[in-house]
C-alpha cells in the first residue's frame, strides 16, 4: 500500500513538473497542486469550500483567487496536459472525439447560460454548454480539450459579456466551429490520431465534415436519418437507401465494451459512389448503418446513420470500431464529473471556468493514465481483430 500511495504521489509530481512553467508565481502553483489533489479526494462536493477544507484553509479565499486572480496561463496547462496524455495513452490507430455536455444552473450570470437543450439531462435546461475533445486509444481515453459555448443571447450583449470577463474579441461560434478549432490544435499539436468521430450535432454539418476532408483525417460520424446520400443515379437520404439493404448486408457486431458487456448492434456498410473533385486519391466514402437488437418503447428497431471516409481498403470492422469510440467521451463526462469534480464548479466568469474545467481535466488525465500504465489495463487493451471488407456495394 505505501509503495502504491508512492507511486501516486510520484505521478502527481512528474504532471505538475510539466505544468509548473505556466504558473508565474510559487504561490498559485503550489495552491493549484492543492486544488487538484483536492478534485482526486474522495469528497461528496469538490467547491471552493470544500476544496480549501480538505487544503486545511479556513476559507475558500485561495482557492478562489486562483480562479479568478492569479496569474497563470490554462491554455499553456491544457497543451501540457495533452502531452502528457499523448506520452503515455497516445496509438497509432487513436480517435479524436468531440461532443458536447452541459453543465445545470441557476439565475442568469453564469457565462454562456441559457435555457437551451442539454443532452446531460435530455431535455431544455438552463445551462451551460462545453464542447470537449476527447483522445481514445488502446491504452486508454481522456479529455485533452474544452470550450464554453456561448449562445448568440450572450454575444450579441457585449455589456453582459463583459460583466462576465468575456474578452470582447470573443465572438459567437457554433459547436461545429469549436469542435473545429479543438481538433486543429490537436493536429497541429502532432497527436497521433487517425480518425475523428462525432454525434449527428457535429457529423449533420456539411461544412463540419468538409473541413475534415481537408484535413486528410479518416472519420465515422453521426448524420440525420434524412441526410441526402449521392448515389449513381442522383441522390437519395440515408434511410431510404439503408431501407434498401439486403438481409445479408447486416452482421451481427459489437462495437466496443460497455458497463454491461459488449455492445452488440447489426451493422450494414455501403459503399458510395466517389467524386474526383470532393475525395482525395486513394480514399472512399461508405454509409454505416447500426441498427439496434431490441424495439425502442414505439416498437422500432432504431437506427443511426454514419457517413465515412477513410482510406480505400479500410475494413467493414474498422469503420465499426471508430463508431462505437464515440462512447469515449460519454465516459470521461462520466468519470471527470463524479471522479474530480468537472461540474461541481461555483464560478461564474469566463476565464475561471476555463481554469476550474482545466485542473479538473489535469486531474482526470492523470487517473486515465495511472490507470494506463499498470500491466492488467495494458493487457486488457491490446487485443482487437479486423476482417476483410467485402468488394460489394453493400457489404455482404
Amino acid at each position: 500500500m505505501d509503495e502504491d500511495l508512492a507511486a501516486w504521489v510520484a505521478g502527481l509530481d512528474e504532471l505538475f513538473g510539466r505544468v509548473a512553467g505556466r504558473f508565474l508565481r510559487a504561490e498559485p502553483r503550489l495552491r493549484a497542486r492543492l486544488y487538484v489533489r483536492g478534485l482526486l479526494a474522495p469528497l461528496a462536493g469538490k467547491n471552493g469550500w470544500t476544496l480549501a477544507e480538505a487544503a486545511g484553509e479556513r476559507t475558500p479565499d485561495g482557492m478562489q483567487r486562483l480562479l479568478h486572480a492569479a496569474a497563470w496561463d490554462a491554455d499553456g496547462v491544457r497543451d501540457d496536459v495533452r502531452g502528457y496524455a499523448i506520452e503515455h495513452l497516445g496509438d497509432p490507430d487513436g480517435v479524436l472525439v468531440v461532443d458536447e455536455t452541459g453543465f445545470l444552473k441557476k439565475g442568469t450570470k453564469s457565462t454562456g447560460v441559457q435555457r437551451q437543450y442539454s443532452g446531460t439531462a435530455g431535455r431544455i435546461e438552463n445551462c451551460q454548454l462545453g464542447v470537449f475533445c476527447a483522445y481514445t486509444g488502446s491504452r486508454g481515453r481522456t479529455l485533452i480539450d474544452r470550450e464554453l459555448y456561448l449562445p448568440k443571447s450572450w454575444t450579441e450583449d457585449r455589456q453582459r459579456c463583459r460583466e462576465a470577463s468575456v474578452p470582447d474579441d470573443v465572438v459567437f461560434a457554433t459547436k461545429a466551429t469549436l469542435a473545429k478549432n479543438m481538433l486543429a490544435r490537436a493536429l497541429d499539436a502532432g497527436v497521433p490520431a487517425r480518425w475523428v468521430t462525432a454525434d449527428e450535432a457535429y457529423g449533420g454539418d456539411g461544412k463540419f465534415r468538409a473541413w475534415l476532408d481537408e484535413r486528410r483525417i479518416g472519420y465515422v460520424v453521426a448524420v440525420p436519418r434524412s441526410q441526402t446520400i449521392p448515389v449513381t443515379a442522383g441522390c437519395t437520404r440515408a434511410d431510404h437507401l439503408v431501407e434498401q439493404a439486403p438481409s445479408q448486408a447486416w452482421k451481427r457486431r459489437s462495437c466496443g465494451a460497455g458497463a454491461k458487456g459488449p455492445r452488440m448492434f447489426d451493422w450494414a456498410v455501403a459503399s458510395l459512389p466517389v467524386y474526383e473533385w470532393t475525395t482525395a486519391a486513394g480514399w472512399s466514402r461508405w454509409l454505416l448503418a447500426r441498427r439496434a437488437l431490441t424495439p425502442n418503447n414505439k416498437g422500432e428497431l432504431e437506427t443511426v446513420y454514419y457517413l465515412c471516409c477513410a482510406p480505400t481498403g479500410t475494413t467493414d470492422e474498422e469503420l465499426i470500431r471508430v463508431a462505437g469510440s464515440r462512447w469515449a467521451v460519454e465516459d470521461c463526462f462520466q468519470t471527470a464529473k463524479t471522479e474530480v469534480g468537472l461540474d461541481h464548479y461555483q464560478v461564474r466568469h469566463y476565464d475561471a471556468w476555463y481554469r476550474h474545467i482545466t485542473l479538473a481535466m489535469l486531474a482526470h488525465t492523470y487517473l486515465a493514465v495511472t490507470a494506463a500504465i499498470a500491466p492488467k489495463a495494458l493487457a486488457a487493451a491490446s487485443s482487437r481483430s479486423l476482417s476483410e471488407k467485402s468488394d460489394v456495394f453493400w457489404h455482404t
